[in-house]
Formats: C-alpha cells, sequence, structure tokens
C-alpha cells in the first residue's frame, strides 16, 4: 500500500482550540477586551484571532501568521 502524503492543511494544537473557545465564550459574555485600546469584541473573527494570539504567546501548536500582502 502506498503512503498518504499529508495534505498541507494548516495543523492547531488542543490548547490552541482551548484559548480559541474560551475567548469566544469571553466575547459573548461581553469580557473580551481588544488590546491597547480596551474596547469590548464584538466580532467573531476578532474574537478567534486573539484567542489564537494568547495561544501562540504560551507556546502552543498554532501556525505562523500569513505574511500581509504588500501595497504599492
Amino acid at each position: 500500500m502506498a503512503t498518504r502524503k499529508s495534505s498541507g492543511k494548516r495543523k492547531y494544537g488542543k490548547a490552541a482550540s482551548k484559548r480559541v473557545e474560551s475567548a469566544m465564550r469571553r466575547r459573548k459574555k461581553g469580557t473580551l477586551k481588544s488590546g491597547r485600546s480596551g474596547k469590548t469584541v464584538k466580532s467573531r473573527k476578532q474574537a478567534i484571532a486573539i484567542g489564537l494570539s494568547e495561544a501562540r504567546k504560551k507556546g502552543a501548536k498554532v501556525p505562523r501568521k500569513r505574511e500581509g500582502r504588500k501595497s504599492r
């Protein structure tokens, strides 16, 4: 039998998903705050980003951030 190659999907660790889950709960509760401004986060996408950022800081298995597109 031939061995299957990995599909190149991004892999996240369990600790990372726990952090995101926690961030989503805090968003729903209304206690999740954004960085410097400290404003309450309402966006689902932003809550996920904050959760992943926290996971990275704690050393969880999270793929590197994608480089932003360079505008001319």
